[in-house]
């Protein structure tokens, strides 16, 4: 039995995540002997973990200054588990196993990178530093892989493209979770939607400016925004200096988000970077026309045109004029897009498939070792 011991940074409701809890599961079921390893003490997933028989180790990491003792915690975990793949996830997650491997037996290490800008230049040097001591890089993005290679964070022949991938039975239509949901939240007339969390990356302020034009115009129409983070009382408080606050609806942390999904009539993104966010492979799976900007794996996600539209960053006037084109469409037209993107994600991006790289490639570097 091949053996993987997962180390990511937290374990909590966000993209990389959510990936790493799909990847784990998956790999159990085939046969794979499966660890998990947060660095901060995990605030998600942990039952869902353990119920399928996968252990999860917390090194109980809690401020940000550097100590060798995590370090050495994290070298004994893997000489006990002695796995045949340590596959790591984030940035201080991936620095930390290359730090490790020199006291550890690792017979190969993968470093996942999530995001297209992980942190500022010298994480990137950090990466360059350290990379002779891991076998391979991925990002979950193309445009993540031409960026690390042209920073010189990776050499190109030690980086490889992986996207994320999406549960494409779990996000799917349904109009019974439609009417429902739609009526517990007292919604009526044309819904958007946006998930995620209230930081600068996100850049609600972008969204929220735009909303506010597309509302001078067509006003019978609501926004919906699940998440949470240090910037939301900030957007609280803009939706009040725009008068918009009436039709914006701050959802905070929703664990129902492919009924929440079903809900809406298109989904907004207005992020100023991204890897390749899982949002958008969700909403496309639920078959929503989607307006987003067209920053890090965005356009692999979004066929400009054809299922959504794709805009500059930091322009809430494009961004307004795009989801007035959305609202202005016929309804079929709209019904047209959402289907076209969810057979874009089930070609190249349900999470089965996904899987099937990840494992073809674990096969391929343990084969590589041993010649």
């Amino acid at each position: 039995m091949k053996q993987v011991l997962f180390v990511i940074t937290s374990l909590a409701y966000g993209g990389a995540e959510t990936q790493l809890v799909h990847l784990a599961t998956r790999l159990k079921s085939r046969g794979w002997k499966v660890g998990v390893i947060s660095l901060i003490p995990p605030k998600a997933y942990v039952k869902d973990l353990e119920t399928v028989g996968i252990s999860v180790f917390s090194l109980g990491i809690w401020r940000k200054l550097p100590d060798p003792r995590h370090v050495l915690r994290l070298a004994r975990i893997i000489r006990k588990w002695r796995p045949d793949i340590v596959h790591s996830h984030m940035v201080h997650a991936n620095l930390l196993a290359r730090l490790v491997r020199p006291l550890a037996p690792i017979p190969v290490l993968v470093c996942s990178a999530h995001n297209i800008d992980e942190g500022g230049r010298f994480r990137e040097i950090l990466y360059r530093l350290t990379d002779p001591l891991c076998d391979l890089t991925t990002q979950v993005s193309r445009a993540g892989v031409e960026r690390y290679v042209r920073v010189g964070a990776v050499p190109r022949h030690k980086i490889r493209y992986i996207p994320n991938g999406v549960d494409t039975e779990r996000f799917k239509p349904n109009f019974e979770d439609r009417l429902r949901v739609r009526k517990e939240l007292g919604v009526d007339g044309f819904v958007w939607l946006a998930v995620g969390r209230f930081d600068f990356q996100k850049d609600y302020f972008n969204m929220l400016q735009a909303f506010a034009r597309v509302i001078h115009k067509l006003p019978d129409t609501i926004l919906l925004i699940a998440g949470d983070g240090p910037l939301k009382k900030t957007m609280e408080n803009m939706t009040r200096e725009l008068c918009i606050e009436k039709q914006v609806k701050f959802l905070g942390i929703r664990r129902d988000i492919p009924q929440l999904m079903n809900a809406a009539d298109a989904y907004v993104m207005s992020s100023s970077w991204e890897g390749m966010p899982m949002v958008l492979l969700e909403a496309s799976a639920t078959e929503l026309p989607i307006v987003a900007t067209g920053v890090g794996g965005n356009p692999e996600v979004i066929l400009d045109g054809v299922t959504g539209f794709l805009v500059p960053p930091r322009n809430p006037e494009a961004l307004a004029k795009v989801m007035l084109k959305i609202m202005n469409l016929p309804e079929e037209k709209r019904r047209e897009m959402g289907k076209a993107a969810r057979k874009h994600v089930e070609e190249n991006f349900s999470v089965n498939h996904v899987v099937d790289m990840w494992e073809a490639l674990y096969r391929e570097l343990l084969e590589r070792k041993r010649k």
